[in-house]
């Protein structure tokens, strides 16, 4: 059976590596087909994508995202944030306190003396309720129990990834709380627009260009300054695009503190909340580009600073850089910052976010 199955899916993955069961929940993977027969995979283990297949301009497809072939190695993986759905709290919050109608929460630590991405058991590693509505369309839910990884509140969370005859893999984002909470939503893509290989190329010669004037610098520990500083005269000036290892080693103290690009941009937005260009990357050789739209105020753009070639799917193997992310989110450390965009969740609001991750060839 698993051979017809390989030749169905372009992406090679069988979904009976991805069952499981984990405290009486299934795993599973989903496969989302356009009408152009291009695909993307993603397991209802932590909402991680493990495949999107598109083709580069001699029609030659290719994963352009990094993933595992089989739930054990999703689970084990060595990056826990591999291309996976992160929550209740996206990025940094520094030594994982906050103060919310006048009282203290402590979060887990678990990056430095920080807490990042929701903690060591956020939304990456639970299983979600899963729904694939057509051959185009995964809805994933769950609810985030009132004190999930130090938070209050309980949430209840739904997340539709779509992916278009257009190349389009559109996220959106419902929440709710029943008591007031902080929230930060995104995912966690790791791009590879060479296809992932062994070894992955470096994104060295990706040509990006990112729609910010401002960027938020950050401390020793990767927590923001507090300073929302101009992009202009910086190494974090891609407002014309360039070549992204051009200056991902320069002499700069922020660009040190990262080890490379970590930070949050500030997007360029007519008004709030409103889906907008957010960044591009063209892959000079395969002609490959990806366009980014967000309703977010920020995207943390990540050059996949710590990685050390160890093995994904299909015998590929992941070194250091061979990788982007644009993490379409509020703020790191927003709770500790009152002047950032708020995080806030009370009852009765809705948390809605849209990202676009738009695949083309040039």
């Amino acid at each position: 059976m698993g051979n017809s199955t390989e030749k169905q899916n372009l992406c090679g993955l069988d979904r009976k590596d991805f069952q499981t069961s984990i405290n009486g929940k299934k795993t599973d993977l989903y496969i989302l087909r356009n009408r152009k027969g291009y695909e993307v995979a993603i397991t209802n283990y932590g909402g991680a994508i493990c495949a999107i297949m598109v083709p580069d301009k001699d029609g030659n497809v290719a994963n352009v995202i990094q993933g595992h072939d089989n739930i054990q190695d999703v689970i084990n993986s060595p990056e826990p944030f591999l291309s996976t759905l992160i929550g209740r709290y996206g990025n940094r919050i520094n030594k994982g306190k906050f103060m919310l109608g006048g009282k203290e929460y402590q979060l887990a630590i678990n990056n430095g003396p920080n807490a990042l991405h929701g903690g060591p058991k956020g939304f990456h590693a639970r299983v979600w309720d899963a729904r694939q509505m057509g051959p185009r369309t995964l809805a994933l839910s769950r609810v985030s129990s009132y004190g999930e990884e130090g938070f209050t509140g309980e949430c209840s969370i739904n997340v539709e990834f779509t992916f278009s005859d257009d190349n389009e893999l559109i996220i959106e984002y419902l929440a709710t709380s029943n008591k007031k909470t902080i929230i930060n939503l995104t995912h966690h893509a790791y791009f590879s627009l060479t296809g992932i290989a062994n070894p992955t190329p470096t994104i060295d010669d990706l040509v990006c260009e990112i729609n910010a004037d401002f960027y938020l610098p950050i401390d020793d520990t990767c927590i923001p300054t507090g300073e929302i500083l101009k992009v202009a005269g910086t190494p974090f000036d891609f407002r014309t695009p360039k070549p992204m290892g051009q200056d991902i080693d320069a002499d700069n103290e922020q660009i040190k503190n990262g080890a490379g690009y970590d930070h949050c941009y500030v997007l360029n937005k007519q008004e709030q909340g409103e889906l907008s260009f957010a960044a591009k990357i063209t892959e000079p050789k395969s002609g490959r580009t990806m366009e980014v739209y967000t309703t977010e105020p920020g995207m943390q753009l990540y050059s996949d600073n710590w990685a050390d070639g160890y093995k994904g799917q299909h015998g590929a193997t992941f070194p250091r850089r061979s990788a982007v992310c644009f993490e379409c989110q509020h703020f790191p450390d927003s709770p500790n910052r009152p002047y950032f965009p708020t995080v806030t969740l009370s009852p009765g609001q809705q948390y809605r976010q849209k990202t676009i991750y738009k695949f083309g060839v040039q």
